[in-house]
């Protein structure tokens, strides 16, 4: 029987940082990851044509371990977050130089990026099950005995269990760990969007009746779109033809982003609040969206799981390698990211409602609040700590 350190269910964006993450910072510890999906170009559901926003503390960690590169062409700077509410008079923006730095993040495409993560898995010294799947798993005092329907090593042990595996993870449902979740009446068009003349780094957040739309930069021109509206709305959305899609984007958010040209693939994505009950359990950490689902409004989502990963890092450097996930271990995991993880949702959800809510004496409150922070930087301030990930 095979046993390990760390073992890791879940290979996608989460799952595979935070292997790679856990094996270059600490080279000795025996680490597995399981994935139920072979990393072929296109097919990962993990990887697909989503792209996500880095914040810069994400990037800066990254960085330092030669997991992201500013000069790739999947990676694009923002160099302006634009804030918006169509139809009232209060907007504002928040530049790279106010806080000196070089910039507030930067725009990856999942399916490439993700490419390179399973490249960085396969080159270190990590044993990868996959395809594989957890069939069972036995939590005993000293590890946990994990049952996959591998071909090979079906039966494996590991002092720590991470679960890594997604909103819907099947791993958490082994354990009966609650998700407390809600959606959303809005649903989330996602599409890749050109834009004439050119985006220059600038990201958008624009508040309409139908619901927030944020344009993220891309390479070549493009934005990421990611359109929220009600689920009636985004059914007829999605079936309106290239150009008369162009246009009733064009009408709702208007011409500061410049004219939108063409688009790709359009896709929907379902828009969901939950947390799980506990990050942890006995012998076993949850990280990623197998313990939080937030709304894409502000851009978190990626970022909080990158927080999970390092501070699991941070946890086990500084732990004793026979201690990693003992009952001391788990619970000052567990007491490190439970308020960032509260917060982080709290903010996301109120800004989702308070955006959603067209009374004009809430619009005209939304207004006066954006104005504020675009005059006194000390109100504007909080605002990019947040987006650059460096609230905490």
């Amino acid at each position: 029987m095979q046993q390990f350190d760390v073992l890791i269910v879940g290979g996608g964006m989460a799952g595979a940082t935070a292997a790679v993450s856990i094996k270059k910072q600490i080279p000795d510890c025996r680490i597995a990851v399981v994935e139920a999906f072979a990393p072929k170009a296109n097919s990962h559901p993990s990887f697909d044509d989503r792209s996500i926003a880095l914040a810069e503390q994400s990037v800066d960690y990254l960085s330092k371990l030669n997991l992201f590169n500013k000069t790739w062409s999947f990676a694009e700077r923002i160099s302006q977050v634009n804030v918006s509410d169509r139809g009232h008079f209060g907007k504002a923006s928040i530049t790279p130089e106010e806080y000196q730095v070089e910039a507030l993040g930067y725009v990856v495409e999942v399916n490439p990026y993700g490419q390179f993560l399973h490249q960085q898995l396969q080159s270190q010294d990590i044993t990868l099950f996959c395809p594989a799947k957890v069939k069972s798993l036995t939590q005993h005092t000293e590890h946990v005995e994990v049952e996959l329907d591998a071909e090979q090593s079906p039966v494996v042990q590991t002092k720590l269990l991470v679960i890594a595996d997604g909103a819907y993870s099947p791993t958490r449902n082994l354990l009966n760990l609650e998700f407390d979740s809600f959606p959303y009446e809005q649903g989330a068009l996602i599409a890749n969007v050109k834009v004439s003349p050119g985006h220059q780094g600038q990201a958008f957040e624009r508040f309409t009746s139908q619901g927030p739309i944020a344009l993220l930069p891309m390479s070549d021109n493009r934005f990421s779109v990611a359109w929220c509206m009600n689920k009636d709305v985004l059914e007829e959305v999605l079936g309106l033809d290239d150009t008369a899609f162009l246009a009733r984007l064009q009408q709702e958010f208007g011409y500061r982003g410049g004219v939108f040209e063409a688009v790709g693939k359009r896709s929907r994505y379902p828009l969901v609040h939950g947390r799980i009950s506990s990050v942890v359990h006995h012998r076993v950490v949850v990280i990623g969206n197998a313990a939080h689902a937030i709304h894409p409004i502000a851009g978190q989502g990626f970022n909080l799981g990158m927080r999970d990963i390092q501070c699991l890092v941070s946890q086990l450097q500084a732990s004793d390698i026979a201690s990693w996930g003992d009952h001391a271990f788990t619970q000052a995991y567990k007491v490190a990211r439970d308020h960032d993880i509260g917060r982080v949702m709290t903010l996301t959800d109120g800004l989702v409602r308070l955006f959603s809510n067209e009374s004009r004496s809430v619009a005209f409150g939304r207004s006066c609040g954006l104005m504020m922070i675009s005059l006194f930087p000390n109100l504007k301030a909080p605002l990019a700590r947040q987006l650059m990930g460096r609230a905490q």
